[in-house]
């Protein structure tokens, strides 16, 4: 496949509603069966982290309202990408540091972006529905990489019992967490011990109950008001 080929399959992801879908399998893909089957593998990491920075920049061209505006977000992405690499091979306190800074920014530009999707003018379809989705595993995604950090850099910070696999890894222990976190249910295998990590952890229970309340209450409200414009 080529590059074109390349860019152009990531841009109708962004360009067309459908793309949603697309989005959908792709983060499926990822979260259950790359990241805990090869998550142990830093390079692969970066590798995968390139094709989401990839991924993220076709976004934003295609959802920014000007040139500047696309290359100053682009920025983003691409900071991400090069400090997860410099990671790989600096344990740095400000290497890691910006690591996480830049994995936030970049999640939060991806939730902003597939928001700005869901959201746009037009009928409320399937596509939107499952875009909403995309938001809720994405938030998940971004509070593993949270717990993560917090557990690397305070010691004790997680009391976690670690499976006798090894294909298990920390990556995927955290992102099984977080989705029983933003899910409240709670198992019990990792317990949050300091009070920043159960801070995180209260944070994204609200999220997880309050997002789906919030969501669906909008999407019903533009439903209903694309129905009486029709009527009108």
């Amino acid at each position: 496949m080529t590059a074109h080929k390349k860019y152009r399959f990531l841009n109708h992801l962004w360009s067309k509603e459908s793309g949603l879908s697309g989005m959908l399998v792709l983060l499926f893909i990822m979260q259950f069966f790359l990241i805990p089957i090869f998550g142990s593998y830093a390079s692969f990491m970066v590798i995968l982290n390139v094709f989401w920075m990839l991924f993220l920049i076709a976004g934003i061209i295609s959802l920014s309202k000007s040139r500047k505006q696309a290359f100053w977000f682009s920025v983003i992405p691409f900071l991400f990408v090069l400090f997860e690499w410099i990671s790989v091979f600096s344990s740095a306190a400000f290497v890691s540091l910006a690591e996480i800074v830049f994995t936030i920014a970049t999640f939060a530009l991806l939730i902003v972006l597939v928001l700005k999707k869901v959201f746009e003018p037009g009928p409320v379809t399937e596509y939107r529905v499952i875009g909403s989705i995309v938001v809720y595993m994405i938030f998940a995604h971004l509070w593993s990489a949270i717990y993560l950090f917090i557990y690397e850099h305070i010691p004790g910070a997680f009391q976690i019992t670690l499976p006798a696999f090894e294909s298990n890894t920390l990556q995927a222990n955290f992102l099984y967490f977080s989705y029983i976190t933003i899910t409240t249910t709670g198992f019990g295998e990792i317990v949050p011990l300091h009070p920043f990590a159960r801070s995180m952890v209260q944070t994204e229970a609200i999220i997880g109950v309050l997002y789906p309340v919030i969501l669906i209450g909008r999407l019903v409200s533009d439903a209903n008001e694309n129905k009486m414009k029709k009527k009108q």
